[in-house]
């Protein structure tokens, strides 16, 4: 019993040591390839697959989280003669966190499944083994124009789901909850800072890159036949999506604090 325990803590280990080193050796080649004009057609044809192809899902997952915000906050703002406020709430709440962090999930679901099953079967059928016969570096090939088009495009999309995020929150609140226009809109503009717009938009990076790299590391590594490249694929988005609560919770604090440093007073009035 405690021998099969060690067993799985070492296999455990290893793999997480195989991660580190795939994640490294996709950050040096994806350095190495924007220097290299040659691999831009291959960024810019993953660039429309994973930016321009998933804009009409993350405009709508933006939209209705700005509604439903609007929703779900009215009468207990309401209750207390603050609905004119409800700008700020989600307008804040969109910007900081749902916008960037369900943004990030629904491209863990829609493009790093489909990185995983692209490169799996890839993997399966041994194209990637041919690749590196011919004398080319797969990661370098296969996974460093994946990484930058996530890197690139990933805020790009956020911010399309702020904006959604934000045009649906005014829909239900003023439109048919009938709030002050003027008052909505002013209230917005003095409790959401451009901190808190830069904030969101910089997780994106980190978020793009966790989803590309888990993504293609699960494609590379996945087992052979229909089965591993399934397992392959929701083991990649189960992956994806831990990482991005957890790096959106180290970014919170460590965005709280360079904060609390460059504006002190804010902070302790907010």
């Amino acid at each position: 019993m405690i021998g099969t325990a060690i067993v799985k803590i070492g296999e455990e280990v290893l793999s997480v040591g195989q991660f580190g080193r795939f994640a490294w050796r996709a950050a040096v080649t994806s350095s190495q390839s924007i220097m290299a004009s040659q691999t831009y057609p291959l960024i810019w044809l993953q660039m429309l697959q994973i930016g321009v192809r998933s804009v009409p899902v993350i405009m709508i997952t933006g939209a209705f989280v700005g509604m439903t915000l609007a929703i779900q906050a009215y009468d207990q703002l309401a209750g207390m003669g603050l609905e004119e406020h409800l700008g700020v709430l989600i307008n804040v709440s969109v910007v900081k966190e749902l916008g960037p962090v369900l943004s990030a999930v629904m491209l863990a679901g829609r493009i790093g499944g489909a990185l995983t099953a692209e490169l799996g079967t890839m993997k399966v059928t041994e194209q990637i083994d041919a690749i590196e016969s011919m004398g080319t570096d797969p990661v370098k090939y296969l996974v460093s124009p994946r990484v930058l088009a996530c890197l690139l495009l990933t805020p790009a999309l956020i911010v399309y789901a702020d904006l959604l995020g934000i045009i649906g929150g005014w829909f239900v609140s003023v439109v048919l909850l009938n709030i002050n226009a003027r008052a909505y809109w002013s209230f917005s503009a003095y409790g959401v800072e451009m901190w808190d717009v830069v904030c969101g938009i910089i997780k994106g990076f980190f978020f793009g890159g966790a989803i590309a790299v888990i993504s293609c590391y699960k494609g590379f590594t996945c087992k052979e036949g229909a089965r591993g490249v399934g397992q392959a694929c929701t083991e990649a988005f189960v992956m994806s999506f831990i990482t991005i609560l957890i790096i959106d919770f180290a970014l919170v604090v460590i965005f709280k604090a360079i904060y609390s440093i460059f504006w002190p007073l804010k902070s302790l009035v907010g």
